[in-house]
């Protein structure tokens, strides 16, 4: 039926019950699915509740696993076995790696090598998409559907999670902003159709649509952006480039609400922790459990389309962002380096961008 939810639909509610500790169904077409709970938000009833329906595993990205030595025999992730006697404080502390230094895990742990794993590759991805940090309790189960029928649990099936298609972006307002770089200033404001956060382009001068437009992707940095932070380069990024598209007269910013490279401002809050500890920020992530880089430009793409533009110079010191840009179908012409001061507080975090992930600074 029409009124009924669709799997975009689905996944935006998923995404909402496992931020708030309720578990969501993964269902697959041979009728196995399986419980999933956020560990990070996982209560103690219903760790139990779940556990009184089975053994449970705790799934884990091959990064966290490798902070603690546990194998990942699935490549990219890690089943590790509960222990009996494994706490909800246990599990949090498997999940969040804040008092590793202090309270080692001392395992070794019990991982699952044999089986199909897309159910649980499909939990980390929704987790991930929560903001949460990437460990979900993953429960196999037949009749997946009668289950979450009856106990009025979000079904979603794994295919939809695992193709990880980008949603559609709606352009649903613009307006003149008159700047302080530009008074031909222009905001449009667009909203994604699977729930997600909405994202913006800052459209200075009138750039013509028949020529390379002057852009850059800018992905959302609370403490940079708004506070001033100086632990990163990224307001003065922001600065940057919009005096430059108000020097030239014409260009385009976009804004993605991707904070902390695609994680989130709270899992970023928690790399700046690990970074207090002495870890780079590429390590933090990967304490954490994610990848450097969780970024998703494709929303970016699709602005930069519904706007007219298919060519663009892009504003970027990092080439691997030309590059996937151009995965997205859009034409880069040109690099424009975007270059600010350092200071002693962001120094070694922009020796590690130069380092470990190619920035050209």
């Amino acid at each position: 039926m029409a009124l009924s939810p669709d799997i975009t639909d689905r996944i935006a509610r998923a995404r909402a019950d496992l931020r708030m500790g309720v578990p969501v169904v993964l269902t697959a077409t041979d009728g196995i699915g399986a419980v999933v709970l956020a560990a990070e938000t996982a209560g103690k009833d219903r760790l139990a509740a779940l556990r009184s329906l089975g053994a449970p595993v705790l799934v884990l990205t091959a990064r966290r696993a490798a902070t603690l030595h546990a194998r990942a025999y699935d490549g990219d992730l890690a089943r590790v076995v509960l222990p009996a006697e494994a706490t909800l404080d246990w599990i949090r502390a498997m999940a969040d790696p804040a008092d590793d230094l202090h309270s080692p895990m001392k395992g070794p742990f019990r991982t699952e090598r044999d089986g199909p794993t897309d159910l649980h590759r499909a939990a980390i991805n929704l987790v991930k998409a929560a903001r949460l940090l990437p460990a979900a309790l993953v429960l196999p189960l037949s009749g997946a559907e009668g289950f979450a029928a009856r106990l009025d649990l979000t079904r979603v099936p794994v295919g939809g999670v695992l193709l990880n298609e980008p949603g559609t972006l709606s352009r649903v307002a613009s307006a003149s902003l008159p700047l302080e770089i530009s008074d031909a200033g222009r905001l449009h404001i667009f909203r994604p159709a699977d729930g997600g956060e909405e994202h913006y382009a800052v459209e200075i001068g009138q750039p013509g649509r028949d020529r390379p437009v002057l852009a850059r992707l800018h992905s959302a940095c609370f403490t940079g952006d708004v506070l001033g932070s100086l632990k990163c380069d990224c307001g003065p990024q922001l600065r940057g480039a919009l005096a430059q598209m108000g020097s030239e007269g014409a260009g385009v910013l976009l804004y993605l609400n991707q904070e902390g490279r695609g994680i989130g401002l709270a899992n970023k809050m928690r790399a700046y922790s690990l970074q207090d500890q002495g870890f780079d920020t590429v390590e933090a992530n990967h304490r954490l459990g994610f990848e450097d880089d969780e970024r998703d430009f494709r929303s970016g793409a699709a602005m930069l389309r519904q706007l007219g533009f298919s060519q663009v110079r892009l504003m970027t010191n990092n080439p691997a962002k030309v590059a996937r840009l151009g995965d997205c179908g859009m034409e880069v012409v040109e690099r424009v380096p975007l270059r600010v001061a350092t200071n002693r507080h962001n120094a070694d975090y922009l020796a590690t961008k130069a380092a470990k992930s190619g920035h050209l600074l």
